[in-house]
């Protein structure tokens, strides 16, 4: 037997052991001959390139490699393992070597040089035993259905080296969790436990997307020293860890969940200090602050139509205050944030969608950087041509507050079922203090080849 063909049998018994789950035996020599017939490997290559218009320069020339294998093992049981190589020419998003601090060790990628990263984008363990259903691992949990801004898709991380440019399933960062589903009658039960302290991977200030909106970052006065501090970062395994439970139903034709998130926000708080003196100094010091979020999702179709929809009420979120004379430069205030989305698919081949995202911050605070109601609306059209081997879309998302925003045509076309090439634009518009005005000199335009092995 080769050594990967030992290397994957003592995998396999190593989960099988790990999932806690009784066997009257070891496994034979059997269960391995079976073990090896249902391994499968795929890959995906896929290079991107964009081009920055109004820098007139290449924001990115970008090839990344995912392989994925799949081992269905004995006992209903199944190991997921997904890597990926990336390496980028143009070193823009990320220069030099990203400190990763946001990340716990065992979740950061290995950066080689400058330009190139490995990382273990998933590696989880599934078995059903009887109604239960555990998954165990590195791996992504999407919570909410809105397109392009999330609002209950907050379990997981993510990765803002493109801000939200990048597919969620790629800019979302997996994490190591224990995660359960029980189906009890019409119901199914998921309980979620995380113990990876990881966060949002946010740009260092020398990256193309680097936040400086004042939404986010506060502005230090002239002439005042600027002392930053380590971030303040949870750290106990037990204790720090985020837990979660959805539950899901069908009821009256409606698709209904109800999700409970014990959690640190990803992005920490910057609280400041000013002292006074001959060379007066402000300090920062971020913190992860934690957070309780109960919400839920609906969706219902109605002919053509399909209203669905996201509501979620979090506690203890903070808020820059742009007086530089206040004591620590945030203000607290619980949110309620949702989501309306209808959709519509009246004419063959084509797809038209609208949503309204509104966030209410329910205390009545001093001025705050952010207004009291934040509105943002969103308009997806798609529209199918020649048996769906090319699709044209367009995606704008403003903001009513600000009056900034992004649009995002693409079009793309299916050569074959594992061969897709596209190309796009991403032009942002607006105020640089909004939130997609602080990047209006980044428009770009990207082309991009998809390759399935």
């Amino acid at each position: 037997m080769s050594r990967l063909n030992y290397t994957v049998v003592w995998l396999s018994h190593v989960l099988m052991i790990f999932s806690s789950i009784s066997f009257n035996a070891w496994p034979s020599e059997a269960d391995n001959e079976k073990i090896f017939s249902n391994i499968e490997y795929s890959a995906l290559l896929e290079t991107q390139w964009a081009y920055g218009i109004s820098r007139k320069s290449s924001q990115k020339l970008q090839f990344i490699y995912e392989p994925e294998i799949n081992i269905e093992l004995p006992n209903n049981q199944k190991f997921t393992m997904i890597g990926r190589l990336r390496g980028d020419i143009e070193d823009n998003l990320e220069p030099g070597n990203p400190s990763q601090t946001e990340l716990s060790p065992i979740s950061r990628r290995a950066l080689i040089g400058d330009h190139i990263d490995l990382a273990l984008r998933e590696f989880y363990y599934e078995a059903a035993v009887g109604d239960t259903y555990l998954t165990l691992g590195k791996q992504q949990i999407v919570w909410g259905q809105a397109d392009g801004l999330k609002l209950l898709d907050v379990v997981n991380p993510q990765d803002f080296r493109e801000f939200i440019l990048d597919d969620f399933s790629r800019s979302r960062i997996p994490l190591w969790t224990v995660n359960t589903e029980l189906s009890i009658h019409d119901t199914v039960l998921q309980l979620i436990w995380i113990p990876d302290q990881t966060y949002h991977a946010l740009p260092e200030s020398n990256a193309l997307y680097a936040f400086t909106s004042p939404l986010l970052v506060p502005a230090a006065p002239s002439g005042v020293d600027l002392n930053l501090q380590p971030v303040d970062k949870p750290n106990r395994f037990f204790t720090d860890a985020d837990y979660g439970a959805r539950l899901t139903s069908f009821v009256g034709g409606w698709d209904l969940t109800l999700n409970y998130l014990y959690h640190y926000n990803d992005i920490p708080v910057l609280f400041r200090t000013l002292t006074s003196g001959p060379q007066p100094t402000v300090t920062i010091t971020p913190r992860y602050e934690r957070s309780h979020l109960l919400g839920g999702t609906f969706s219902n179709a109605f002919g053509n139509f399909v209203l669905r929809g996201e509501v979620g009420y979090s506690t203890d979120r903070y808020f820059l205050v742009p007086d530089r004379d206040d004591r620590d430069g945030v203000n607290k205030s619980d949110e309620l944030a949702y989501v309306i989305g209808l959709d519509w698919s009246g004419i063959e081949d084509t797809f038209l969608s609208v949503q309204l995202f509104q966030s209410h911050l329910v205390d009545n605070q001093p001025e705050l950087a952010r207004d009291k109601v934040d509105t943002t609306l969103t308009f997806l059209a798609r529209h199918n041509f020649l048996n769906d081997h090319l699709v044209a879309e367009v995606l704008w998302i403003q903001s009513a507050n600000n009056g900034d925003g992004l649009v995002r045509p693409k079009i793309s076309y299916e050569w074959q079922d594992n061969f897709k090439i596209w190309a796009g634009m991403d032009i942002f518009f607006g105020d640089q203090t909004g939130l997609f005005g602080q990047f209006s000199s980044n428009d770009r335009l990207a082309v991009g080849i998809v390759w399935g092995l």
